[in-house]
């Protein structure tokens, strides 16, 4: 991301127990994984789902790995 000017240093990964208790209008998964693993919400949150390749699963060269990272991102 710091290739394309965004600074995600400082995001976090949270637990989504934190989250239950807010009345979503939307929830969105982004692979497969998280589609099947995602927890029930509450209310009548429209649920989408868009699958992106896993570039932390990239094998090969640096190279190669890291064109995988750019991939996902753009």
């Amino acid at each position: 991301m710091k290739e394309d000017g965004v600074d995600i240093s400082h995001h976090t990964s949270n637990l989504v127990d934190e989250y239950l208790h807010i009345d979503f209008d939307y929830v969105i998964t982004v692979c497969d994984h998280a589609k099947e693993r995602c927890p029930v919400f509450p209310g009548t949150a429209q649920r989408f789902h868009q699958n992106f390749p896993d570039p932390a699963k990239a094998t090969g060269s640096e190279t190669e790995i890291r064109s995988a990272f750019a991939k996902t991102r753009d």
